[in-house]
């Protein structure tokens, strides 16, 4: 007797082969079959309430175990809801494979049910995007959008799925089964003759600073450039945010920047974040490039003329390890003064208190969440947002940190803290994000009670959108803000109307209890606090 697979059966079955069994979802007409075929799998489904929350799941996933999250989705208006959030996942450079239903290919051009010229929506927030269109080599497509989530500049991925290919059964013997090579590329190396021009040109620079990519926004990639730091004596900072030289993760950053003779950018792209190489940076600062992508390495060059030193094409994890390999130490004046700028905040922060009965200011309460987000060297902390964030992101040092990056879209973060629950089921997980960030998905609370995925969401209230009312003021003038104001809504009450648990802070001393309460439920979280409407930080060197 012939056995025969559904195309359903044979994505569930390569999922399975690869090891990857933690699926995001949103279930719809179009990828039923893969619900039916899943029941009985190894596979794990975490069914969501919007399809953007699948995407933001699945990076979370990625940037924590390096792997690509997988994310389901239905076709027509669930893929339209699910494209906007791989730009998050883009910008961070984050590993994940978004596989969408699709309408029946003898359909296409035909007005079949939500038909949508997916593949093209998806292409430009993607590294690649197409559709499947035989059942018997569909693992092969699965199999290829890993392959590429995960090489050369990791990154987003879009696979559609059309149902009738879902659907349809072929002879077991027919189908083409992708092998273990199948599922990952060959890393592009540093050759060790590009790393020794690549060291000389840093011996001969009195104040070289690496500036990593976010794809190092990991604890792995934290490692190599601490080994950077230790062994070879250079500074190195992560540029994963769109505030650049404002990003007061960094501290002084920007004058670290004035000082550097050369920035050697490790697989961090030349764009908006670097000011296109205007000031802050030295105007004779020189510039080397080593990225996965030649274009990038191509657009540096072109962009900076003269002061581009050297460029090439390599897989920046990779590339690291070769330099750590034949480089040596120097003299670590300049690292100690970068260091000092990079990692100093103001004195006046911790005497920053509310000056409004009720409410908190930022700086105040971070420093009072300190202790908590800090005392476990595993705990997973997601900033997201605008003004109330950057604070966090200034103020709480975290090895497992998350941010909405260099997109600069917000929404992501009560998502991302269920995925990273799924990654890790004992760390403590907190997600910082301001109220107006809270609207965007606060309905996967009631996915992280119903899937058991606790965690604490500390919410800054101000009862405003704030970075835009920062910009209104600074670009229109004071009396002329508008679309920026909130109501002090309740969120712990909405949180715990959905089966969460919910805690009011009004005045620093109510904090304690209220995360004492919040870490005994078990449950996911909001502890809603009412804060001060301030701008976010910028760390400057005092003149003089």
């Amino acid at each position: 007797m012939t056995t025969t697979l559904r195309g359903a059966d044979i994505v569930i079955k390569t999922l399975e082969r690869a090891g990857h069994t933690s699926i995001f979802t949103l279930s719809g007409n179009h990828i039923m079959s893969l619900f039916d075929a899943a029941i009985d799998s190894k596979l794990e489904l975490s069914h969501v309430r919007h399809e953007a929350a699948t995407v933001h799941m699945a990076d979370a996933y990625g940037r924590l175990t390096g792997k690509p999250g997988i994310a389901w989705v239905t076709g027509g208006p669930g893929h339209a809801n699910a494209v906007g959030a791989l730009f998050t996942a883009q910008g961070q450079e984050s590993p994940v494979v978004l596989m969408s239903g699709h309408t029946e290919t003898d359909q296409l051009g035909r007005g079949g049910f939500q038909e949508l010229r997916q593949v093209e929506m998806a292409a430009p927030v993607t590294k690649a995007s197409w559709m499947a269109t035989n059942t018997a080599t569909v693992g092969m497509d699965v199999a290829k959008a890993i392959r590429i989530a995960t090489s050369g500049r990791t990154g987003p991925v879009h696979l559609s799925l059309p149902s009738d290919i879902l659907d349809a059964s072929v002879p077991e013997e027919s189908v083409v089964w992708p092998s273990g090579a199948d599922f990952s590329a060959a890393p592009v190396v540093l050759s060790d003759a590009a790393a020794k021009a690549i060291l000389g040109i840093v011996a001969e620079a009195e104040r070289p600073l690496v500036l990593a990519s976010p794809r190092f926004a990991n604890r792995t990639g934290r490692a190599i450039l601490a080994r950077i730091e230790a062994t070879l004596g250079l500074p190195t900072a992560i540029m994963e945010s769109p505030r650049g030289f404002n990003d007061a993760t960094l501290g002084a950053f920007a004058e670290a920047a004035r000082r550097t003779d050369l920035i050697v950018l490790l697989g961090k792209a030349f764009d908006f974040t670097l000011k296109f190489g205007g000031a802050p940076i030295n105007p004779a600062c020189k510039f080397i490039s080593i990225d996965p992508e030649g274009a990038l390495v191509e657009r540096a060059a072109r962009e900076l003329g003269p002061r581009f030193a050297f460029g090439c094409v390599a897989d920046t994890m990779p590339a690291a390890q070769t330099l750590l390999r034949l480089g040596s130490g120097r003299d670590t004046a300049w690292l100690n003064e970068a260091r000092a700028l990079m990692r100093g905040r103001p004195a006046t922060w911790s005497a920053m208190k509310s000056k409004t009965e009720g409410k908190l200011h930022p700086a105040e309460l971070f420093l009072a969440l300190k202790p908590y987000v800090e005392k476990d060297p595993n705990t997973i902390l997601i900033c997201d947002g605008g003004e109330f964030a950057q604070w966090g992101q200034a103020i709480l040092s975290n090895d497992r940190r998350m941010i909405n990056g260099v997109a600069g879209s917000i929404g992501s973060s009560l998502p991302m803290a269920g995925g990273s629950r799924v990654v890790d089921r004992d760390a403590p997980v907190f997600a910082v994000l301001g109220d107006g960030t809270f609207g965007f998905h606060m309905a996967e609370f009631e996915t992280a009670v119903r899937l058991n995925l606790p965690f604490i969401a500390v919410v800054g209230t101000d009862c405003r959108w704030n970075a835009e009312y920062n910009l209104q003021v600074r670009d229109y003038g004071p009396n002329r803000t508008f679309g920026c104001e909130l109501d002090p809504t309740r969120y712990d009450q909405a949180v715990a109307a959905m089966g969460g648990h919910g805690e009011l802070v009004t005045s620093i001393g109510d904090l304690p209890g209220a995360m004492a309460r919040a870490q005994a439920s078990g449950k996911p979280a909001c502890i809603n606090v009412m804060i001060e409407s301030i701008p976010s930080p910028v760390v400057r060197v005092p003149a003089g």
